[in-house]
């Protein structure tokens, strides 16, 4: 290799390594543009009944800040005084699993079966469950990186939205003069990609919340509202999210009694064949195709790379990767390779 082909590696590695140093600013700035790209859908519809940019840009965002006052002013109170219930009745949960282990254990030679780990499962919980929440409101309260992270998160998403033509030239003339074209095409494809699985994404969590919300109510279990707005959340991370949820609301079911749990479980696979089969089908049917088993592992490859954020932004990298391997990968070099 000669020297200039040496140094152009060089700089390259240095460029990927602070790329890795940063790369929560960097998921920071991806999500940032996710959420100006879907915002500025919104801004031009407004474009077209003759409303200024500017006025249009305003009214955007009041509304989204609006939205998220709103959750966190009237639904987040009511979810936390449940979450709260919900720990306080995890020691009835843990005696109930103790009651039917040893009336187990009674009846079925221990030689067999072993349920020292079922006994444990309940009391683990509870100091998971108190863990997890009692480090979440310090987290909110008293992190000044969280906040930071969420106001730069804003001002990004609110500076890419105010012009994001320019910033999308800039983006394009990083690329050689002759490609430059190709990628503004492939931009677009993405746009439509993302814009496409945001709008379906969001109906499905709202749908699964009101489906799981009346379910759950009908079937008597206790905090419905916590439940359902567990699972409407966790929708947003596919096939591992709504496994999650079902946890919770077996385990209250089981105050009760063991068939309510049973119903439980049979309500939750009940409404993931219904998003399977018709809500997905019906609300993706011109979006972006995405395989299960790469939505599996994009999840947890891209958490265990970036944590959090990549846990949550895992289907939106994923799309992108997605467009970029068959466009770039396979389009214009292995289906032109000679």
């Amino acid at each position: 290799m000669r020297l200039g082909q040496w140094l152009g590696l060089l700089v390259f590695a240095i460029a990927l390594y602070i790329l890795w140093q940063i790369r929560q600013v960097v998921l920071l700035l991806f999500a940032a543009v996710v959420l100006a790209t879907a915002l500025n859908r919104i801004v031009r519809q407004m474009q077209q009944y003759h409303i200024k940019r500017g006025i249009a840009i305003a009214v955007t965002v009041v509304i989204l800040l609006s939205l998220i006052v709103g959750f966190f002013a009237v639904i987040v109170p009511r979810i936390i005084d449940q979450l709260q219930q919900l720990i306080g009745v995890l020691p009835q949960v843990s005696a109930r699993i103790d009651t039917w282990v040893n009336w187990l254990q009674s009846r079925i030679p221990g030689a067999m079966f072993e349920f020292r780990v079922l006994e444990n499962i309940p009391q683990q919980l509870q100091t998971w469950i108190a863990r997890l929440l009692g480090n979440f409101f310090v987290f909110l309260n008293n992190s000044l990186t969280a906040i930071l992270s969420v106001l730069l998160f804003l001002v990004l998403t609110i500076m890419l939205l105010a012009n994001p033509s320019q910033y999308r030239r800039v983006f394009i003339l990083a690329f050689p003069a002759f490609y430059r074209r190709r990628i503004d095409t492939i931009l677009s494809e993405t746009e439509e990609s993302l814009v496409g699985w945001i709008k379906g994404t969001l109906i499905a969590m709202v749908v699964i919340a009101l489906v799981s919300f009346i379910g759950l109510s009908v079937l008597g279990v206790p905090l419905p509202l916590v439940n359902a707005a567990l699972a409407g959340l966790l929708e947003f991370i596919p096939n591992v999210g709504p496994t999650l949820s079902v946890i919770p609301p077996v385990l209250l079911a089981l105050l009760d009694t063991p068939w309510k749990a049973g119903a439980v479980i049979l309500l939750y696979i009940a409404i993931q064949q219904f998003e399977s089969l018709v809500l997905v089908p019906l609300i993706m049917k011109q979006e972006v195709d995405l395989m299960p088993v790469f939505t599996i592992l994009a999840v947890v490859v891209f958490a265990s790379l970036f944590g959090f954020l990549g846990l949550f932004l895992a289907i939106p990298l994923l799309i992108v990767v997605q467009i970029l391997l068959k466009e770039i990968l396979v389009k214009d070099v292995m289906n032109k390779w000679q």
